[in-house]
């Protein structure tokens, strides 16, 4: 049953650490390096993420500066920029790129509210299917005569407090989140 556990623990904290990746990719009013993080450059023809072409680093809390390391791709940089769902416009002064992030309006906040309640929402269905996946697991051990009843339904509380706690998990962050979001 250990392996039934295991395989409950390692996939439902793989559906938190998506949910944590989304997250940390959202923009809450302040600059971030992460937020490049989805931004990806065509690189002679390799897709290549800003952060190993270019110094980047936060100025003035709501300022991110980009210095490419070869200043040719400058220009590369700032289409993929502009491609991204980042919602800002990027300021090429021929060295370094710069990324102004005005604060969010209350509808924005509202609206990126919403979304982290929906990514939140996906994690849970996530996590409930790992449990349902788990649950045919040990029903078939059952079946297989591999384990009791008692340990059937012992089995199913276990997973069922696993489940509890990455429901809860995401639910801490979604809160986390949504608390940055809405703060001024």
């Amino acid at each position: 049953m250990q392996e039934v556990y295991d395989f409950a623990n390692e996939k439902m904290t793989k559906s938190v650490k998506a949910l944590h990746n989304e997250y940390v990719s959202m923009r809450a009013g302040k600059a971030s390096v992460s937020l490049l993080d989805k931004v990806v450059v065509d690189y002679y023809g390799c897709p290549t993420p800003v952060q190993q072409m270019a110094a980047v680093s936060v100025s003035e809390g709501r300022n991110l500066v980009i210095q490419p390391w070869d200043v040719s791709t400058i220009n590369t940089i700032e289409k993929a920029i502009q491609a991204s769902d980042l919602g800002v416009n990027p300021m090429n002064d021929g060295k370094v790129i710069r990324l102004n992030f005005p604060p969010l309006t209350e509808e924005k906040r509202k609206l990126l509210a919403k979304e982290v309640g929906k990514y939140a929402e996906e994690a849970k269905v996530a996590v409930r299917s790992v449990r349902r996946d788990a649950m045919e697991k040990l029903k078939k051990l059952n079946k297989d005569k591999t384990i009791t009843e008692d340990e059937l339904h012992d089995g199913e509380d276990e997973v069922q407090k696993i489940t509890d706690k990455y429901v809860k998990e995401i639910d801490d962050m979604a809160k986390k989140k949504e608390a940055d979001i809405m703060e001024i």
